[in-house]
């Protein structure tokens, strides 16, 4: 699957000054430590060429979610310091990310240099797609590179307006590695495929569950959105969690996919909790005998196994949602040995962003993966063959 939009290799870089829309939303814990940087790791590449290249590197990102103005856990030093540790050498950290400080600290930056920007969402412009503030930072640079797949389903200033003043744009290299794993899995899979979909609601991923229902030769559902798909069954399933205006969609799509020869898997058993408390007594039933005001909360031991049969003998493997609670480690059991069984495969495996690649580097096995996502929300789009407007927004390599 090739990128038809111009990367890296299109665009000349040496002594330019090149502004690249990172992906630095990582998690921090209470005195502002980073507790994953993976998001900092992936980024390495598409930084270090253009240092490489003898150019000026300018990088803007956002962190969590303030609400337009200045707040100091949502303040992106901590990446700052983290960069420089991981890169080798010192990261220039801006006060604020547009303005004549910022426009100072450029104006002095020698060739190689890095300058990270503070928090593009302490202005309101930025999620807006305001046409001044993409101005203001397009003024900073004269290459434009995203290389934030975790933002590309957004139209902000940063991933969309900004292309509008700055011509020379084109996708980093984590941006177009995303875009070729997961695109290039649905329209171009290595068959058998297999789709691994979980998580807490159906409704949630009913364009995921259509797009990929049209493509792949296994359908394998955990997670809470397995019970809304028992329930239209007619199974008795207690207090678990059930989408009751998703039924009829889940009847549809479990008719639709049997009709057109795809296999559909659904748990056998589950771990059902007498509440949702921790430390709630907890026992394993198969999914026929879930008791009156019970909560099913993981998969069971006979689901795994199915499961574990069922992945093994799949070339390409999509695995999106986890099968249980798997923050609390009595319903962690079923996610984690989905993680060892889809590891364990010889497949091309994919995994979608968000809660599955926190499950998967919990569970120890990220460096047995092919690719693990480092966006939720735009994979789930990308997954659902929608167009992401940040990947939109930037020129087509000529043909």
């Amino acid at each position: 699957m090739n990128l038809h939009k111009k990367t890296m290799d299109d665009v000349q870089l040496r002594g330019k000054r090149v502004i690249i829309r990172a992906d630095f939303n990582v998690p921090l814990d209470e005195s502002l430590q980073i507790t994953d940087d993976t998001r900092i790791r992936s980024t390495l590449p598409t930084i270090n060429r253009v240092v490489d290249e003898g150019a000026k590197v300018i990088l803007c990102s956002h962190l969590g979610r303030p609400k337009g103005a200045f707040e100091p856990k949502y303040s992106l030093a901590p990446v700052a310091k983290r960069l420089g540790r991981l890169l080798g050498k010192e990261v220039i950290f801006a006060p604020d990310c547009i303005g004549p400080a910022v426009e100072k600290l450029v104006a002095k930056m020698k060739d190689g240099d890095v300058l990270l920007l503070e928090n593009l969402r302490f202005h309101t412009e930025e999620e807006k797609n305001d046409d001044g503030f993409a101005k203001a930072l397009a003024s900073l640079g004269d290459v434009f590179i995203n290389d934030a797949f975790g933002a590309a389903h957004r139209a902000h200033a940063s991933t969309v307006g900004i292309t509008k003043y700055i011509k020379d744009a084109a996708a980093g290299a984590l941006l177009k590695k995303e875009i070729e794993y997961l695109e290039g899995a649905i329209a171009n899979p290595v068959r058998p495929f297999a789709a691994v979909l979980g998580g807490a609601k159906v409704s949630g991923k009913i364009g995921v569950i259509e797009n990929l229902g049209k493509k792949v030769d296994k359908v394998i559902i955990g997670g809470g959105m397995a019970f809304t798909f028992l329930k239209a069954k007619g199974m008795e399933i207690g207090n678990s969690l059930v989408e009751m205006d998703m039924l009829d969609f889940a009847r549809g799509i479990e008719e639709h996919a049997l009709s057109r020869g795809v296999k559909f898997y659904l748990p056998v058993d589950c771990v059902v909790a007498a509440s949702r408390e921790v430390g709630a007594e907890t026992k394993i039933v198969p999914v026929q005998e879930i008791p009156k005001g019970w909560y099913a909360l993981d998969i069971g031991p006979a689901s795994v196994k199915l499961f574990n049969e069922a992945v093994q003998n799949a070339k390409t493997i999509l695995w999106n949602g986890p099968m249980g609670v798997f923050e609390i480690d009595a319903y962690a059991r079923g996610t984690m040995a989905m993680a060892h069984a889809i590891a364990d495969a010889y497949a091309l495996t994919i995994v979608g962003g968000g809660e599955t690649a926190l499950a998967v580097h919990r569970s120890g096995e990220s460096e047995n993966m092919s690719f693990i996502s480092t966006g939720g929300g735009a994979a789930l789009e990308l997954l659902e063959g929608k167009i992401l407007p940040g990947l939109a927004a930037l020129p087509d390599r000529p043909s």
